[in-house]
């Protein structure tokens, strides 16, 4: 339940490029979200996370960030999003870009993580 396996990353080039220039997106401040609907996989939501290298220059300090975003997503991935997307039968992509200018506290990550999946499944639900 509280895992974050292989098949819940996306690695494919031409799904995220497909992403990029046909998904919808929203800014969740520290968030931008870029989502979009696709054929029902092995799982409901696979997602990609991103942290700028203009912003932050070195290397540990994007992937800090990155563990971070990763562990939020983790935890309430179940109850804020698979759930309603298996409810409505759908499947999605996903990429979470960090767009912060310092780097945040987990528990700030944590409930901006819980908004974000709210205002997701909100989106989701309109279309």
């Amino acid at each position: 339940m509280y895992t974050f396996k292989k098949e819940e990353r996306l690695c494919n080039k031409r799904l995220i490029d497909g992403l990029f220039h046909n998904g919808s997106s929203f800014l969740c401040y520290p968030y931008k979200v870029s989502w979009q609907l696709v054929t029902a996989g092995a799982v409901p939501a696979q997602i990609v996370f991103s942290v700028g290298k203009k912003r932050f220059k070195r290397a540990v300090i994007r992937n800090l960030i990155k563990r971070r975003l990763r562990e939020a997503y983790r935890l309430h991935k179940q109850q804020h999003l698979y759930d309603h997307l298996t409810a409505q039968g759908k499947s999605l992509i996903l990429s979470v870009g960090y767009v912060g200018k310092q780097v945040e506290a987990y528990a700030f990550i944590e409930t901006k993580m819980i908004k974000m999946l709210n205002q997701l499944n909100e989106q989701v639900a309109k279309q």
